[in-house]
């Protein structure tokens, strides 16, 4: 009988990740380098005893879509949108965008150039290496101070979202056209209609539903509209953000007469609660899916020296992307310029990649190298940062919270 060993094992994964991500505040070396480490030596552990499990692979994008979904929406709750804000977001919106645009221009023209493929499957193939995973860099910025942490809750949410519909675009469009841009506008527009709607709909829900068990359901209501909306390729994660910040941005909408229908004040009990959950239900899942990657790693993949130039490369041109986006943009070079991880959506729009698509060059070995080295570069960038004096008491005065300061000075950044 192996139930047993398996849930023992299974709950021992768990609270050895959990400690990591407790000691990962100390230490400053993101928990993701000790999830696939974890997840390696299970595998290594399997070999030694003969263990012979079910191949894992096929449940990584399972849990990289769930994983995904409750990342932004953690992000999206624990966010405000007010006129304060403005700038901010701004400034968000263009350090996502910007380096998506050239990234996937320079990494898909490299591609096509290297393996005279077509262009637009070099650009497709490009695409995962040029968004930030905000699975791993909001995670591991709970030491920065509030106006950083914000900035980079922002900047990778918008960086997943952008990519990921970009990336359906690329896919959708044999040829780039006019009506490509029109399809792909109308797209969004539908999305935001949708988005609008089903976030007023669920924060009703929330409100009236007075069953003891309430916010389960409400979370699978999310993922189905997200899989439904996917399943007509529609820009979903809109809807995910979209979500997150109507929650904890009500109160911002009380003139409307619905919204005050929902007693915001009431309603922000709810919230806290459903936030709680979403936080706790992200880890688990960010948890599963970092092991489980982690066992799907062989040290050949790791260490193929026929890639790793290519990998040096790449990680070398986002950083150089990054520093001239920063410099337009008038931030703080140190630490935002390091924290430019990519992980879970770079694994997840791999593998979405369809086979007719595929580029032999951008292989599995690439991909992972790109997401260690990178990992590796945010990690020795926070471990060498050093908060002024005032970032640090404005952090500890307010501790484990993101719930930022209105008076914030974003120049600052």
């Amino acid at each position: 009988m192996m139930t047993l060993p398996l849930i023992i094992t299974i709950c021992v994964l768990i609270l050895i990740a959990y400690a990591f991500d407790i000691t990962s505040r100390h230490t400053k070396i993101p928990t993701i380098i000790f999830l696939l480490l974890l997840g390696w030596g299970v595998k290594k552990l399997t070999e030694v005893f003969n263990l012979n499990l079910i191949d894992l692979g096929p449940l990584l994008p399972v849990f990289g879509t769930i994983g995904l979904i409750l990342i932004v929406l953690e992000g999206g709750l624990d966010l405000e949108i007010n006129k304060q804000k403005k700038k901010l977001i701004k400034k968000a919106v263009w350090s996502a965008l910007l380096p998506l645009a050239a990234l996937c221009l320079f990494i898909g023209i490299a591609i096509h150039l290297l393996n005279k493929s077509s262009l637009m499957d070099s650009l497709i193939n490009a695409v995962p290496f040029c968004i930030i995973s905000s699975a791993i860099a909001i995670p591991s910025v709970q030491n920065l101070n509030n106006k950083l942490k914000e900035m980079v809750i922002y900047e990778s949410s918008m960086s997943d979202i952008l990519g990921v519909i970009l990336f359906n675009f690329l896919i959708r469009s044999e040829v780039i056209e006019a009506s490509s841009f029109l399809i792909f506008g109308l797209q969004i527009f539908v999305m935001l209609i949708i988005s609008l709607v089903a976030s007023m709909g669920l924060a009703f829900l929330i409100k009236k539903i007075d069953h003891q068990v309430k916010l389960i359901p409400i979370m699978m209501m999310v993922v189905l509209i997200y899989s439904v909306a996917k399943a007509y390729h529609l820009p979903a994660l809109l809807f995910i953000l979209i979500f997150g910040l109507f929650l904890n941005n009500l109160d911002e909408f009380k003139n409307i007469s619905f919204i005050r229908q929902l007693e915001p004040k009431k309603l922000d009990i709810e919230v806290h609660r459903f936030s709680r959950l979403v936080a706790e239900t992200a880890f688990l899942i960010r948890t599963i899916f970092f092991i489980l990657f982690g066992y799907t790693i062989t040290v050949e993949k790791l260490f193929n020296l026929s890639t790793l130039s290519y990998a040096f490369l790449i990680v070398v041109l986002i950083l150089v992307v990054r520093f001239v986006q920063i410099k337009i943009s008038r931030l703080k070079i140190n630490p935002i310029l390091f924290i430019a991880p990519r992980g879970l959506i770079t694994i997840m729009l791999f593998i979405s990649i369809p086979l007719k698509d595929r580029i032999a060059f951008v292989s599995e070995s690439l991909v992972l190298q790109v997401i260690i080295l990178s990992i590796l570069v945010m990690m020795l960038g926070l471990m060498f940062h050093r908060p002024s004096k005032q970032m640090t008491v404005e952090s500890s005065s307010e501790p484990g919270s993101l719930s930022f300061r209105k008076e914030t000075n974003f120049n600052a950044l």
